[in-house]
């Protein structure tokens, strides 16, 4: 059975919430955060992390659009991995060029960015394509939702 919306958008919250959560407790102390504090960097990684969880729950919506218009309704395993791209390239735009998600005092290097936002996406994605249908096999018949 393939994912619904509803269970697309639980899986992505809760899944990149929690997974997310432990990454950046383990490699914001080994970002190169500058003269930032330890309280400071985890501030920046939290959220863009909780920036990227927000801002998913829209790009959940367009791409249940762009399904549509697929015979199967749904994307190759790859095309979920290669969304990074995109998702990464906004989320830069948004703390860069706006203060929506961080005050401009601090602003992350592309670097620190890249690193926490790529080691992120690639532990969620092979958590969730991995582990994560293996222990919760009744998931997937259920739509992908969790409730």
């Amino acid at each position: 059975m393939l994912p619904t919306l509803n269970g697309r958008i639980q899986t992505r919250v809760l899944a990149l919430s929690v997974i997310g959560f432990f990454v950046a407790l383990i490699i914001t102390p080994l970002l190169p955060t500058g003269s930032l504090g330890l309280g400071q960097a985890y501030r920046v990684t939290l959220s863009i992390l909780l920036g990227t969880v927000l801002v998913g729950v829209l790009w959940e919506l367009l791409y249940h659009f762009l399904q549509q218009f697929r015979w199967e309704k749904d994307w190759p395993t790859l095309f979920g991995f290669l969304t990074m791209v995109n998702e990464g390239a906004l989320m830069w735009v948004l703390i860069r060029y706006t203060t929506i998600v961080l005050p401009e005092s601090l602003r992350p290097s592309l670097t620190a960015f890249l690193i926490q936002f790529i080691l992120t996406w690639i532990v969620f994605w092979l958590i969730v394509n991995g582990p994560m249908r293996v222990v919760f096999h009744r998931w997937r018949f259920q739509g992908g939702r969790f409730v």
